[in-house]
């Protein structure tokens, strides 16, 4: 018989990628694609609607140039002095705890109160049926040790029971009432529980609350070097986010205020703190004048003395003003500082010409010498404490006035719509999530599964392949009907019988045609029907090839001869005992357990009781003597056997028999096995003359990717 080779008439790379093939493998595995789509897909609409929306405030605030403060009514100094706050420092001012900290005060942050919903769907749940429980705690108190814990408080109407983690009761009370016991303390303001009657409580340390606003407090600024600050925040509450941004915002604005009045305030404390000084040195010039005046009968100075003292007075002036101004800038810079050097390199000027001034005075007489003295110091303590009370004033003014560089744009005001979850994006990711897993699930399992799908792979070992069995859908509705029944005929379980046009029973009269050839050299009319491993449908070949070949007129005797797990007598309907293994003990004659089964020409003998040594039965001559006597009778004898990885017994049944066939389950065996298989007989000299693919099913992975393989085409009238 000449068997046809399916070859490829072109040499595939094996980089290339088959993208027909790729297509064919998601099309078989369309269904589950669809599955794992749907439920993400339902996945991301109930995540949607069951997440808590988050809402989102802003806040706009404005950072003006930083003007002097107080030192603006120093004058033209004052401005040299005067830095420009920048947007990254006012950023970390606004995050700061000292601002912060003020909001966590005033709106009672360090207390946590929430409802209590059962685990991941309570809450969306009451949200979607519209709960209403709400609780709002003035006051809680507890000890030092406990900051931090969870506690639980059960509403009963007005009343409530607070309880810690281990459901210990630790202070009962009212609303509207404080609630003391010992360390413990609680006011709750207001209480409405509809869905649930159990709150969460939890008091926190005010570090952690300042940390936690730190972190949901985001600060940028709009723009380059705008000085416009963008404050948002987000939570659950539009109200409760909207409360906290103004509130730092107010804070923010307050403190940055209070600093621009500090400088002021400063300056003013310098001037008060000098002012009686200079006052006394006044009042003390003056007296020494008039009293040096009387004794010498009131000396008047000439021309030269008067310009040197107006000279010697304004110099002495312009000192005075710099050691005002270099006690403010000390405060602020250190001596190496540009603004510093230029002040002390101004006094050594002034010194210089008021040196040099004192030695055009030394020519003068020494009465003029002494009125030119003593005139000098009271005109300059006149001047200096005049100047001191100038700037008292001008500095209260600016005190008074202050108003800071902040300015607050925008009050805080929430969304009004929620900004997480963003529902149509998580519904289409889910969605598209479902689909990708769906896909490389389909390519992961056929990356990884090998078994065989076309007959070229069994003939590319050098394996006739004699038929392609299709999948019977016939047969498996068959076997779920008859699973639960007792008693069953056999036009019940055996396909050839109860459907005899199925696909499956064509597949096997090929064969049957097929056989007819191969068996014309067999040294016997005996075929042995092995396997590489067990449920690859052995037993369901054998019995239908058993009835196809009965009903082309020859006689036919099927032998099962898996005396561990065989189970053909299910689909002959009748009983495993007497059977083969009677028959290899000696109990029975062979034509004692040969049963007719209902179809002409088709008689089986069953396996018979399971023996505790299979192997060593079929070794016994008996065995031999039965083949004889099977050969001689029968036109035909099939015997089936176990899997031959497993077990030996198709290694010794082989020995006594023309003709080996191989059947594996497409899909399920690798040809690495279905080759070892082959290998294993050969081992034991037995030549296997072809396979048989059962349980075949058109894949459209077969198809696009150009392997049609053996397919079998219904032909009947309707």
């Amino acid at each position: 018989m000449t068997i046809s080779q399916h070859t490829q008439s072109n040499t595939v790379d094996a980089d290339e990628i088959d993208l027909g093939k790729l297509f064919g493998l998601l099309l078989d595995s369309k269904w589950h694609i669809v599955i794992s789509t749907f439920l993400f897909a339902v996945a991301g609409i109930a995540y949607a609607l069951m997440a808590t929306p988050i809402y989102k405030a802003d806040a706009i605030i404005q950072v003006e140039q930083k003007s002097s403060g107080g030192l603006a009514a120093l004058g033209e100094m004052g401005e040299i002095f005067s830095a420009e706050s920048s947007s990254t420092t006012e950023i970390e001012i606004l995050k700061s705890r000292m601002v912060l900290g003020e909001t966590v005060d005033n709106l009672n942050l360090t207390v946590s109160a929430t409802p209590k919903y059962m685990p991941v769907v309570g809450k969306g749940l009451a949200r979607l049926q519209g709960d209403q429980s709400q609780i709002n705690v003035g006051r809680f108190e507890v000890p030092m040790h406990r900051i931090g814990e969870g506690f639980t408080l059960l509403a009963d109407g007005e009343a409530f029971t607070l309880q810690d983690g281990e459901k210990r009761t630790v202070l009962n009370g009212k609303v509207g009432e404080l609630a003391i016991n010992g360390e413990f303390a609680l006011l709750v303001t207001d209480l409405h529980s509809d869905a649930t009657n159990t709150f969460s409580l939890q008091r926190r340390s005010r570090f952690q609350a300042v940390t936690g606003l730190q972190q949901s407090l985001s600060v940028s600024e709009r723009g380059r070097q705008t000085g416009i600050l963008l404050l948002t925040m987000e939570g659950e509450s539009r109200a409760q986010i909207s409360r906290i941004l103004n509130d730092i915002s107010r804070n923010y604005f307050l403190q940055n205020v209070a600093r621009s009045s500090a400088e002021a305030e400063k300056s003013l404390v310098f001037l008060s703190d000098h002012l009686p000084e200079i006052k006394t040195q006044l009042d003390g010039s003056e007296e020494a004048l008039n009293v040096y005046r009387v004794e010498n009968e009131s000396v008047d100075l000439g021309l030269e003395a008067k310009a040197v003292l107006d000279v010697m007075v304004k110099l002495e002036a312009q000192l005075n003003e710099l050691t005002f101004k270099e006690s403010e800038i000390s405060q602020r810079f250190t001596q190496e500082h540009p603004a510093y050097k230029s002040l002390l390199d101004k006094r050594s000027t002034l010194l210089s010409e008021k040196r040099r001034f004192e030695k055009q005075i030394q020519n003068l007489p020494q009465t003029q010498r002494e009125v030119l003295r003593l005139t000098r110091d009271m005109e300059v303590n006149q001047q200096i404490y005049v100047q001191l009370l100038n700037k008292v004033q001008e500095l209260n003014i600016v005190k008074a006035s202050t108003v800071g560089n902040v300015r607050i744009l925008d009050a805080a005001e929430a969304y009004p719509h929620a900004v997480k979850p963003k529902k149509p994006l998580i519904v289409v990711l889910a969605t598209m999530l479902g689909g990708m897993l769906g896909v490389a699930w389909a390519l992961l399992k056929a990356a990884f599964h090998k078994g065989v799908e076309t007959p070229d792979q069994v003939e590319a070992i050098g394996l006739p392949v004699y038929a392609s069995v299709p999948m019977s859908d016939w047969q498996v509705e068959m076997e779920k009907k008859t699973r639960r029944k007792k008693h069953t005929d056999i036009s019940e379980t055996l396909l050839a019988v109860s459907n005899p046009a199925d696909l499956s029973v064509e597949a096997l009269r090929s064969l049957r045609t097929s056989l007819h050839f191969a068996m014309m050299e067999a040294k016997n009319n005996i075929i042995m029907i092995s396997g590489p491993s067990p449920s690859v449908g052995k037993s369901f070949v054998t019995a239908n090839l058993g009835a196809v070949i009965a009903n082309g007129g020859q006689k036919v005797l099927v032998i099962d001869a898996d005396m561990r797990k065989g189970q053909m007598e299910k689909q002959m309907s009748v009983n495993s005992t007497p059977g083969l293994s009677d028959i290899l003990v000696g109990k029975v004659e062979a034509s004692a357990c040969v049963k007719d089964v209902g179809v002409d020409n088709l008689h089986y003998i069953a396996r018979g009781d399971v023996p505790p040594n299979p192997a060593e039965l079929l070794m016994h001559p008996r065995f031999a003597e039965l083949m004889a006597w099977a050969s001689a009778n029968y036109d035909m004898v099939l015997v089936d056997t176990p899997p031959i990885l497993a077990v030996t017994d198709p290694a010794i049944v082989g020995a006594h028999v023309g003709t080996t066939l191989l059947v594996g389950r497409f899909g399920q065996n690798p040809v690495k096995e279905v080759e070892v298989t082959k290998q294993r007989f050969e081992q034991n000299g037995i030549e296997v003359k072809g396979f048989i693919l059962n349980a075949v099913v058109r894949k459209a992975s077969n198809h696009y990717g150009g392997d049609y393989g053996y397919y079998n085409y219904s032909y009947e009238s309707k």
